[in-house]
């Protein structure tokens, strides 16, 4: 009981500073005041946490027990790294197994984009201290608010829990509109600008939170939603992946 209250206070604390950050990336109109952002796109307070900032309420299968089929092909598309480096998904996620999300660094759904990022960095420190991971494992967070999310940003909001310095977290942001379009339908993520009651745009969008497992030949194997994504089914998962590729 100890264990699970620790662990459920540092979600809590990591979602409080993540909050606080979406709250800094926030557009802001002329004035110099922050974009509202409209009720159904920021839980209350008590509203409960996704799974994934706890512990695993279940026992795992073992890793090789059991088989992520080929589900599709993963998509390509012209994207900018936080550096402003120019690249495409097809070139980065090549000869690795790969976890791509979608998300943007304003988000203040807890159970949205916090909640990938949070799983995400639990992932992250799995693979500096697995070997079997960490050379062959790499993160993909695309943001899908090119307006706000530049290559600044995204460096900043990666700063907050050192993805900048993992090497295997790398998070991007697309040329044009266009290009992130493509994207975007390829993968089947559908994002919409959130209105007030006027129908003037405001500063959050609704979407689908999803994370997309892409093993070393870009097949898609897995796609998670709120419910399963779990840091450790992630890992186990990816292990699963690799260990097809070890079998004789």
């Amino acid at each position: 009981m100890k264990l699970v209250v620790k662990i459920a206070g540092q979600a809590l604390c990591w979602v409080g500073c993540l909050l606080a950050a979406s709250t800094l990336a926030a557009p802001h109109h002329a004035s110099g005041t922050q974009t509202p952002a409209v009720a159904h796109h920021n839980p209350a307070p008590d509203v409960p946490l996704a799974p994934g900032y706890g512990p695993l309420g279940f026992e795992l299968p073992a890793v090789g027990s059991y088989a992520r089929p080929m589900i599709g092909q993963a998509s390509d598309g012209v994207v900018i790294d936080s550096r402003g480096q120019q690249t495409t998904l097809k070139a980065l996620m090549a000869g690795k197994v790969t976890l791509l999300s979608f998300m943007y660094a304003s988000c203040s759904d807890v159970n949205g984009c916090p909640l990938a990022s949070y799983v995400l960095n639990r992932v992250m420190q799995r693979l500096a201290k697995d070997p079997r991971l960490n050379e062959r494992v790499q993160l993909l967070s695309l943001s899908f608010d090119r307006l706000n999310d530049t290559p600044e940003v995204l460096r900043k909001y990666a700063a907050r829990f050192e993805a900048e310095q993992a090497r295997n977290w790398r998070f991007l942001t697309t040329p044009s509109d266009a290009e992130l379009e493509k994207i975007l339908k390829s993968y089947n993520q559908f994002v919409i600008q959130d209105v007030d009651s006027n129908g003037k745009p405001v500063g959050s969008l609704s979407h689908l939170l999803r994370v997309y497992l892409i093993d070393e030949q870009q097949n898609l194997r897995e796609v998670y939603s709120v419910s399963f994504l779990h840091p450790d089914i992630l890992v186990q998962d990816m292990l699963t992946i690799l260990s097809d590729r070890e079998a004789p």
